[in-house]
């Protein structure tokens, strides 16, 4: 199977195109891919049509590696053969709004309103029959993973649509996802979820979960894999393959939180290509009461032991290259010889990375580039452990230690001074912003802990230290076809991997 003809694909906004054209640099994780002569007239700008196999191969490759993603706006359009399913306990109100949002696009589509042992089940079998809904009742509470299996355990149609009854889908949010099936080797797609307007989102929490809500993946397409800036997708809105799930087993039923992260990330390893896309939307009521919030965070965290069990190389807290870990700790540290060696050691990674780039006009500056990037993002990974993940020792650390309080100081600043400058929270002062976030780390950091001590492991706490990392060096096109994929935090937040060193 290949692309279809006028598919197309935009570079990422960060790749960038060297040597007029003749190699391209970016992706997750960072790499170097040098087009062959016969590549390059295939990229116009910076986008690559279909309108042959080489074309085919070219975008493959370049979506694979994340180095561009779907012109969405060029998608063929798609086949609409899709159930809804709705996982609800009770909630009839908010159910009543999805299924009204759902109806005024596709009034004839099927409706599965799984009612996960509701206390009053009538309210909710009453908003489904408004809204010509099929109720599958259970009569034992199973929780979103096991309501969502039993929902589509009773769809046959070859595309699945879950969404959470606090959801309100835009008009376009399905037709535009189900563009992006039109590539074979995608099992999964999202929206990105944003805030819905109502009666509390004009408060201090209603603002800083629009400005950066646990849902919200950001304003970037993604390729959605493991160790990547958008690693996972929440399960308040999904639209797949109904054989890929059925494939994997659908959701992990055991898991209350974090079985979506998990789902990610065994569709992926099975596989399947998973798309994020922000180019439409779906509106997500916040939680805004302080103790709701504060809870819900610290729920979030209590995945990760969990997911650390079932995908242990995929949870760490930090990903750092060698030198970065160095680099990170030398930082910490604190004494006179620490900017130095930390200068020392960004050098020799700048000169290493500069070997990788051979061949291309003026590496050093490039490689200079990536280390600068590596670098901030080790600070930034450093900054999350001492004030989200390792909040707990961190506050006994500073009982003891100036160095350490200083550290927690400026980490507890830097993030927000960077978030703040990158993406202005619209309608809340630094101040307020600044406190919602710690309060989010700590109840983040509550959960993770408490996770971690039920389970009597640190696995969710421990950094992972990447010894070997993948060439940057890559060719294309490849003589052979490409082999195809088979048709297959919230919980936790794995970070960005360091670009490479």
């Amino acid at each position: 199977m290949t692309l279809p003809h006028g598919f197309a694909v935009v570079l990422d906004r960060h790749t960038r195109v060297l040597d007029g054209g003749r190699a391209l640099l970016g992706g997750q994780p960072t790499r170097l891919l040098r087009l062959t002569p016969r590549a390059r007239p295939l990229l116009t700008g910076r986008t690559v049509r279909v309108h042959d196999r080489a074309g085919a191969l070219l975008a493959d490759r370049l979506l694979a590696t994340g180095l561009a993603h779907p012109l969405v706006t060029a998608l063929p359009p798609h086949r609409r053969d899709v159930t809804y399913v709705i996982p609800v306990r009770d909630r009839a109100a908010p159910l009543d709004r999805l299924l009204a949002s759902i109806r005024a696009t596709t009034p004839d589509a099927p409706v599965l309103v799984v009612d996960d042992a509701s206390h009053d089940p009538a309210p909710v079998a009453a908003a489904a029959a408004r809204h010509h809904a099929r109720v599958v009742p259970l009569t034992a509470n199973l929780g979103p993973a096991g309501a969502r299996n039993a929902g589509l355990r009773q769809v046959t149609t070859p595309y699945v649509v879950f969404a959470d009854s606090d959801i309100v889908l835009a008009p376009d949010t399905v037709d535009v996802l189900l563009r992006h099936f039109a590539d074979p080797a995608v099992v999964m797609a999202a929206p990105r979820i944003t805030g819905l307007p109502g009666p509390g989102a004009d408060r201090w929490l209603g603002r800083y979960e629009n400005a950066r809500s646990s849902l919200d993946l950001g304003r970037d397409p993604a390729t959605v894999r493991t160790g990547s800036p958008v690693s996972w997708l929440p399960a308040a809105c999904l639209l797949a393959r109904t054989d890929a799930l059925t494939e994997v087993g659908g959701f992990d039923a055991g898991m209350r939180v974090g079985e979506d992260v998990d789902l990610c990330w065994r569709l992926t390893a099975a596989g399947g290509r998973i798309r994020y896309e922000p180019a439409v939307h779906a509106a997500h009521e916040h939680r805004t009461d302080p103790t709701d919030w504060f809870l819900r965070k610290a729920a979030y965290g209590t995945g990760a032991h969990p997911l650390a069990r079932r995908h242990p190389d995929n949870i760490a807290p930090a990903v750092l290259a060698p030198w970065s870990a160095a680099l990170l700790g030398t930082v910490l540290a604190q004494r006179r010889w620490s900017l130095p060696v930390a200068g020392g050691l960004a050098a020799v990674a700048t000169l290493r990375n500069a070997r990788k780039l051979r061949g291309i006009e003026r590496p050093l500056p490039h490689a200079a580039r990536l280390t600068a990037l590596g670098t901030l993002a080790t600070l930034t990974q450093g900054a999350a452990l001492l004030t989200r993940h390792w909040w707990p020792l961190t506050a006994v650390g500073c009982l003891a230690s100036r160095r350490v309080r200083r550290a927690a100081a400026v980490a507890a600043v830097a993030d927000v001074a960077l978030e703040v400058l990158g993406s202005p929270p619209s309608g809340l002062d630094p101040v307020r912003y600044a406190a919602a976030r710690r309060l989010d780390d700590l109840a983040y950091g509550s959960g993770v802990w408490l996770s971690a001590l039920k389970g009597r492991s640190t696995a969710a706490l421990r950094p992972r230290i990447v010894l070997r990392t993948r060439r940057t060096r890559r060719t294309h096109p490849p003589r052979p076809p490409l082999p195809r994929p088979p048709a297959a935090h919230r919980a936790a937040e794995p970070p960005p991997r360091t670009p490479a060193a």
